[in-house]
């Protein structure tokens, strides 16, 4: 355990970010998982929507530094490509 005041601090705030950074990576996934079970149902419409959604989440934690760029890049376009596959 830390002595510091500042040191407790850092601790509590550390745990809080990687708390809050978890469940925003979680959501990441669960939005790729839900557009892909859309798109293997054929439901374009709820598969477009769940598409919006995932590239807002998928920009922002890519803005927060929590997912690389090329892998960003890479599940937008595979799920892009299977959206116009759809079509």
């Amino acid at each position: 355990m830390a002595n510091l005041k500042s040191s407790k601090k850092s601790i509590k705030v550390t745990a809080k970010k990687t708390l809050a950074n978890h469940e925003y990576k979680a959501r990441v996934k669960n939005d790729i998982k839900a557009c892909e079970k859309a798109i293997t149902s054929n439901d374009k419409k709820l598969a477009n929507e769940l598409y919006k959604t995932l590239q807002k989440d998928i920009d922002k934690a890519l803005q927060k530094g929590l997912i690389k760029e090329n892998t960003v890049n890479r599940e937008k376009t595979r799920l892009n490509s299977k959206l116009k596959e759809m079509k």
